[in-house]
């Protein structure tokens, strides 16, 4: 239980440094578009350790990286993407879908949290014009963590379970 503890807050600790090098990583041309690397964190959080350590492990993620690298809207945009993720991920996981297809589904469901919140904080629809190239981003940037996520659990989910039973 003790490792588990450690790995998952270790996990943590990946996710804050993945969401600090991001802020260092335009996209341009496009702006509000993130890579999510954060989110490989939490997909291999889900398919490793389970449901609740995965939201336990994003939630923290966020409210800590927000505090330390940017403000409170960035938060509330950040909780919203990632609760609405979140939950299609898990879906999709019990649905027995691949980790690519899980990765595209939080890319894309994460930019449609967000602009549901600016909607409302903009209180103007019009941010809905803007849901064709989140969604090619979200689908570009969720096939290359699904990808990611693959291959590292495949090369290294069976050591990370074995560590958590012992």
């Amino acid at each position: 239980m003790s490792k588990k503890i450690a790995l998952t807050a270790l996990f943590t600790s990946f996710g804050i440094v993945l969401s600090y090098i991001e802020t260092f990583i335009p996209i341009v041309g496009i702006p509000g578009v993130k890579l999510g690397l954060a989110n490989l964190v939490i997909m291999l959080s889900l398919y490793l350790f389970g449901i609740r350590e995965a939201f336990c492990i994003n939630l923290i993620r966020i409210l800590l990286s927000g505090f330390m690298f940017a403000n409170i809207f960035s938060i509330i945009y950040s909780l919203a993407g990632a609760f609405v993720s979140f939950i299609v991920m898990v879906i999709a996981k019990k649905q027995g879908l691949s980790m690519v297809t899980v990765g595209i589904l939080g890319g894309v469901f994460h930019n449609v949290g967000q602009i549901v919140v600016a909607s409302f904080v903009v209180e103007t629809y019009s941010v809905y014009s803007y849901i064709p190239v989140l969604i090619i981003s979200g689908m570009i940037t969720g096939t290359v963590i699904g990808v990611l996520s693959f291959l590292i659990k495949k090369r290294a989910g069976k050591y990370i379970i074995k560590m958590c039973k012992e």
